[in-house]
C-alpha cells in the first residue's frame, strides 16, 4: 500500500512547484523591468473586496445603531410624565441647558433677540488687555485661551505625525480594525481567507525572496568592488543595482507609479524626498541609481550599508558627533561638484514621517549648491502602512508587517529641478522646496523639526510660543 507521506510529498509536489514556477517567473520579469500587469489586477481585486467589507461594516452599524434607538423609544414609552422631571438628570436629558448659554461673536445679539441684560452673552471679538481683564472680566474672555490648550493636549499637529495614520476604511487587517471580522459570517470567511493568504503564502515566499536579494545584492557589490574606477564599472553597477532592487521590490508586492519621469535627477544633483520608511530608497532605486547619504546602522539596515558602499561611493556618518558633520558637509560638496558621481539621494527631514506630512527641512543639504531635484512619494495606506514608527518597532518588525500586509502601493513624482535664488537663504530655499513637495503629494506642509520625536522642543521655540500669546493680551 501506498504510505500517507508518499502520497502527501506528491500532493505537495503537484501544487508548490508549480507555484514555486510561477512565482519565479513573476519575480524574473518584473527584475527586468517588464510587467505582466498581474500586480495591477491583484490590487484592482483588493480594492473590489474592501469597498464590499465597507458597505457590509455600514450596513451592520446602521442595524445596531436602528435597533439602539428601538429600545431608547421603547424605555421613554415606559416613562410616565410625572416622573420625567425627576429623572431629567439620569441620562434622558442634558444636565445643561444649553437655551440659557448664548455664544455670541456680536454684543449686542442678546437686545436683537429679545433677551434680557443678566442672560449671559460671550463678546470674542472685543478688545482685551489686562487693563480691560481688571476692570471688565467675563467668562468669555478665557475661552479661546482654553480652547487652544485643550486642543494642544488632546491633538497636536506634531505629535500625531509620529504614529501610524488612522485608516477611514477597514482593510481586512486585524491591526486595523475594530473586530469587524467578525461582524457577519461573510466577512469572517473572508477575513480567515486572507489571513491564510498572507501569512502562508505571501509571508514565506517574500522572506525567500527578500533574503536571495540581499545574497544577490553582497555578493554582486563584492565583484563590482573589485572593478577599476571609471565607465565601464558605474555602467556596470547602474544596470545590476536596478536589477537587484526590482528584484527586492517583490518581497513586498510593490505596486509603484512614476510621474513625470523627464524629471527624473540627474549627476552632479541633490535628490530629495520626503521620508516615511527606510524602504523609500528601494522605491527609487527600482528606477534610478543613487548614492545615498544617512545615518550609519547597524543589524539588518548596516548589511546593506556595508555592500552598497564596497561598490559606490555613499556617505555614512554617526547623528550626535559634531566632527561626523563637517567632515559630511565637505564630502557632500566635493560629491556635488563631481560629474562622474551619481546624484546624491537625502531626506532632509532626518526622521519618519507618517506620510500624512512633511516637516521641517535641515538647511545642511541646500548650502552646498548644486541642483535640487524634489521628489514626492506617497503611499497608499490601505494595503499596507509603509511608517516606520522607529520608537516602537525595530526594522525587523518593521519589514514582518510590511511582509504581512497586502501591498506597497505608492506614487512617486519628480518635480522640475530647482536652483536656489539670488539672495535667497538656505532656510528660504529649503522652505520652498519643501512646500512643493507636500503640494505635489497632497501632504500637509509644516515648520515643526521632525526632530521632536526624539527630543524635547527647544527653549527659543517656547519663548516664540510666550511671545505671542502675549500680543494678544494688549497692555495700554
Amino acid at each position: 500500500m501506498v504510505s500517507l507521506d508518499t502520497v502527501l510529498l506528491t500532493v505537495a509536489g503537484i501544487v508548490l512547484i508549480p507555484f514555486v514556477l510561477v512565482i519565479s517567473f513573476l519575480v524574473l520579469i518584473t527584475s527586468f523591468g517588464w510587467t505582466t500587469g498581474f500586480r495591477r489586477r491583484y490590487i484592482e481585486f483588493l480594492l473590489w473586496l474592501f469597498e464590499y467589507g465597507r458597505q457590509k461594516i455600514e450596513k451592520a452599524e446602521k442595524d445596531k445603531l436602528s435597533r439602539t434607538n428601538s429600545k431608547e423609544s421603547d424605555m421613554d414609552e415606559d416613562i410616565q410624565p410625572s416622573d420625567a422631571k425627576e429623572n431629567s438628570g439620569n441620562g434622558t436629558s442634558p444636565l445643561i441647558d444649553r437655551d440659557e448659554l448664548v455664544l455670541a461673536p456680536d454684543p449686542n445679539h442678546n437686545m436683537r433677540n429679545g433677551r434680557k441684560k443678566s442672560e449671559v452673552v460671550f463678546d470674542f471679538h472685543r478688545a482685551r488687555s489686562v487693563e480691560t481683564f481688571k476692570r471688565d472680566y467675563q467668562l468669555g474672555d478665557i475661552l479661546d485661551y482654553v480652547k487652544s490648550g485643550t486642543e494642544a493636549i488632546i491633538e497636536d499637529e506634531v505629535t500625531q505625525r509620529f504614529v501610524a495614520a488612522e485608516l477611514r476604511s477597514w482593510n481586512l487587517l486585524t491591526r486595523t480594525n475594530h473586530s469587524y471580522e467578525f461582524i457577519n459570517i461573510r466577512l469572517t470567511v473572508i477575513w480567515v481567507i486572507g489571513f491564510f493568504f498572507r501569512y502562508f503564502i505571501l509571508l514565506p515566499s517574500r522572506v525567500v525572496i527578500c533574503f536571495i536579494g540581499v545574497l544577490l545584492l553582497c555578493i554582486a557589490t563584492t565583484y563590482i568592488g573589485l572593478l577599476a574606477e571609471g565607465p565601464l564599472k558605474r555602467s556596470i553597477y547602474h544596470k545590476i543595482n536596478l536589477i537587484i532592487f526590482r528584484f527586492m521590490s517583490t518581497a513586498l508586492s510593490c505596486v509603484i507609479t512614476y510621474h513625470n519621469e523627464e524629471n527624473r535627477p540627474k549627476k552632479k544633483g541633490l535628490c530629495v524626498a520626503n521620508h516615511t520608511s527606510p524602504i523609500d530608497v528601494l522605491v527609487l532605486t527600482c528606477d534610478n541609481s543613487y548614492a545615498l547619504i544617512g545615518q550609519r546602522h547597524g543589524g539588518f539596515l548596516g548589511i546593506i550599508q556595508r555592500a552598497l558602499a564596497r561598490a559606490s561611493s555613499h556617505i555614512w556618518f554617526e547623528r550626535a558627533e559634531a566632527k561626523d558633520r563637517v567632515a559630511v558637509a565637505k564630502r557632500l560638496k566635493e560629491h556635488v561638484e563631481d560629474p562622474d558621481k551619481l546624484p546624491i539621494l537625502i531626506f532632509p527631514e532626518g526622521t519618519c514621517i507618517n506620510n500624512t506630512s512633511v516637516m521641517q527641512f535641515k538647511k545642511g543639504s541646500f548650502e552646498v549648491g548644486g541642483t535640487i531635484y524634489p521628489v514626492a512619494i506617497k503611499y497608499d495606506a490601505r494595503f499596507g502602512d509603509a511608517f516606520w514608527n522607529s520608537s516602537r518597532y525595530s526594522m525587523m518588525q518593521h519589514l514582518y508587517l510590511m511582509m504581512t500586509s497586502w501591498a506597497i502601493v505608492c506614487d512617486v513624482w519628480y518635480l522640475p529641478p530647482m536652483t536656489r535664488n539670488e539672495g535667497e537663504s538656505a532656510i528660504d530655499f529649503a522652505s520652498r522646496v519643501k512646500a512643493a513637495i507636500a503640494r505635489q503629494g497632497g501632504l500637509v506642509d509644516l515648520m515643526w523639526d521632525g526632530q521632536l520625536k526624539r527630543c524635547k522642543p527647544k527653549l527659543e521655540w517656547k519663548q516664540k510660543q510666550q511671545e505671542e500669546f502675549s500680543k494678544r493680551l494688549k497692555v495700554n
